[in-house]
This record gives structure tokens, sequence and C-alpha cells, in this order.
């Protein structure tokens, strides 16, 4: 019998633990293909700690560790198009994959809501590249304003446009951040500026007011300003426009906005909502393909845009196109609440498990442990080890994450 092709295009949370689950599946015989635009996972959970000097490296999980038994074939491409009816994927590289199923992992990317100039004067963190970028923008400015003759004026000025999650994850780190520098740069603390911006009335917007307000507690006891109902007009040269603000910086980080990944709507076939994620049936297959499934970001399921989320919808997508292989009955996708976990400056945090919250230190110390127990989800222990503890790599020569 000749094998079937299962290609996977996409290498984060959900098209990695969609190959997984099919790599282990014994009753499997069919070839799986995960074709991603990087050659490694980025574990986007510590991305803001690259922004504060933690090694990218740490961030960065060879997809050829994950793999390392060779049930899965990992090749760096990035994908252009897709042909639903023909089976067909092209990638930049000029390479075509032919495919029996497709499992869509593609993830979402950065939208800056039409923001005359945002796109041009703002900088981001979303991937390792983004985040060692932000990083050497920040170094840049300390060593320019450094003692004695330096001039702070914009320079020490840091802007967050976006008070969730990741705006939040940020700010924290941030304002400790900074303070090492201004000690290491000899710049007064008094010149540090760290102002983080949200467009509607309160911060954490998707969250309990209660735990809203405990970390708002928590901000402006590490020195933060906060500013709520400020919704963003435009972004100039060292200048951003908020409705009734007008504010002077160097350093716009914007970590508001996302969309799916542009490539879902130059596929011809799929479905949307109103949000631009692809509509999904109870199976994870797209409404017009019964051998194409959506996971991650991209697809219309509760919770989508969580890491947890797009974990459980490609192990669930892989059951299936196992259960259709063996003519097997499919899994229902049944919607899990994730967990959050919001760590704000070191050693704090803030972890929500159903109705329990927990702050402080073991909020913290939670979050590690939901770390460690990703790796060691997808790597052999001792690797899973070695990405866990501070400053030790996998990786020696990721051309991404090198120093310049």
């Amino acid at each position: 019998m000749e094998k079937k092709i299962i290609l996977i295009v996409g290498g984060g949370f959900g098209g990695v633990a969609c190959a997984l689950a099919l790599a282990k599946d014994s009753r499997l015989y069919a070839k799986i293909m995960l074709v991603s635009d990087k050659p490694h996972l980025e574990y986007t959970p510590t991305l803001y700690q690259i922004v504060v000097g933690r090694s990218p490296l740490e961030t960065c999980i060879p997809l050829s560790e994950i793999f390392s038994d060779g049930n899965v074939v990992c090749v760096a491409d990035t994908i252009i198009s897709v042909n639903l009816l023909e089976k067909k994927a092209l990638g930049s590289s000029g390479s075509s994959y032919q495919f029996d199923y497709v499992v869509l992992a593609l993830g979402s990317q950065t939208s800056y809501f039409n923001i005359p100039g945002l796109a041009n004067f703002s900088l981001g963190f979303k991937s390792i590249t983004e985040a060692v970028q932000l990083n050497r923008h920040i170094l840049k400015l300390f060593n320019e304003c450094k003692a004695p003759h330096g001039s702070a004026d914009t320079k020490m000025h840091f802007v967050i446009v976006g008070a969730g999650a990741s705006g939040v994850e940020l700010a924290g780190e941030l304002v400790c951040y900074t303070e090492t520098l201004a000690k290491k740069y000899d710049i007064p603390k008094s010149l540090i500026t760290i102002d983080l911006i949200e467009a509607t009335s309160r911060i954490l917007s998707s969250f309990l007011p209660t735990v809203a307000l405990k970390v708002e507690k928590r901000l402006h006891g590490l020195g933060l300003n906060i500013f709520t109902n400020r919704p963003m007009q435009r972004a100039e040269v060292q200048e951003l426009h908020l409705k009734g603000l007008t504010m002077k910086s160097d350093t716009i980080i914007w970590t508001a906005g996302t969309e799916p990944n542009e490539l879902f709507a130059k596929i011809a076939g799929l479905t949307f909502d109103n949000k631009g994620r692809v509509i999904v049936d109870e199976y994870l297959r797209t409404r017009n393909f019964k051998h194409v499934f959506v996971v991650g970001d991209g697809a219309a399921t509760p919770y989508s845009g969580m890491a947890q989320t797009a974990i459980r919808e490609g192990t669930v997508a892989a059951k299936n196109i196992m259960n259709t292989l063996a003519n097997s009955s499919l899994v229902i996708y049944e919607p899990k609440r994730p967990y959050y976990s919001l760590p704000v400056g070191p050693g704090w945090a803030a972890t929500l498990i159903g109705p329990i919250t927990v702050y402080g230190k073991i909020g913290w110390l939670l979050r590690k442990l939901a770390n460690l127990r990703y790796f060691i989800s997808i790597l052999p222990f001792t690797k899973a080890i070695i990405v866990f503890r501070g400053g030790k790599i996998l990786c020696k020569n990721c051309k991404i994450c090198a120093p310049e």
C-alpha cells in the first residue's frame, strides 16, 4: 500500500504538537512532513526575556532536536501558496509539496490596525528576530546617553502600547532591566520613564477585574506609569499621538494587535469569521475540504491565540487524521479554558488555574514549572533540562540569534 503524505505547514505550538502525535502512533503508515519558515520552534512565552537581555537561544528550540528520531521530515521553507483542490503547496524556494492531508498551523502576525506611521516607527517582539532587535535598540540608547556627555531627552522614555498579557509582561521586566542598565551606564534612574498605554478602560481587559487591579498595583509599585482610555491615532519620528495626549519617545513598542497569517486569505476554498480566522467543524476540518485541518491562531475556535489551545488542537487534528486512515470514528474537539500565568517583573507572577489565582513568588514558580512541563513534552528529559536552565543552550550556531 502506498504511503499517504501528511503535510503540516507551520512549526509553532500547533504544528509541532500535531507532528509529535502523528509520529508516536504505531498504526500510522504515512509520510509526515513539517514545513516551517524557521528551522526551530520559538517558545513565545519567554520572548519578552530576550528583550531584557536573556539569551535568545533559550527560546529557540531546533526542530531537529524535537524530531531527532527521524519519523518527521522537517523542511525549512516558506509556503507561499496552497492549492486545496490539487493537494499541493508551493514554497518560496521553488519546491512543491504534494499531500493527501494538510494541517494549516500558520499562526498569526502583527496587526497595526491601519494606524498611520505605526508600522514604520514602532518596534515589536513577536519573534526572536524582533526581540533581539529591540534589545539592541535599548542598549544603543543607553550607550548614547551614558555619562558624561549623553543627553536623555527622548532616549530614556520607553512607551509600550497595549496592556494585554504581552505588554504587561514586558513592562514589568523592562522596569527592572532599565534600572540595571542605568547603573551600568551611570545614568540617573530619575531620567528613565516607562509608560504603558491602553486603549480601553483598564489593563488586561480579557482578565477578571480583580486580577487586573492586583497586577496594576504591582506595576505601579515597580514605578510604571499607566494610561488607559488612550487609543493610538498615529506615530511619527520620536513622537506618538494618542487620544488627548502626545508623547515624545525614541522607543514605541507595539504589543496591541495580531491577526491570522496573511497566507490564509490567499488560499481558495476557505471560509472565515469576522476576525479573519478559518471556520472549522467539530473535528477541526475546514468547511469545504475533509482532508484539510486548521489549528492554532488561525482557527475560529474558543481560546484561539493561546499556546495551550494550539497544542490541544494539533493533537486532536493528528488523532482525526489517524482515525480517518484507520476508518475509525473521529474525535470531537472540545475547547478547554487555558490557564494563564503573567510574570510581572522578576520573581512575581499572577497564575490563574480555573477559579484560583496565585500571586507573587508561588505564581512565578508555577509559571516556571509550566515551562519545564512543556519542554519535557517535546524533548528528551536531559535536553529539556538544558533548555529550562538559564544560560544553557541546545544550539550554538543559530544565525538568527547570533550577536552582531
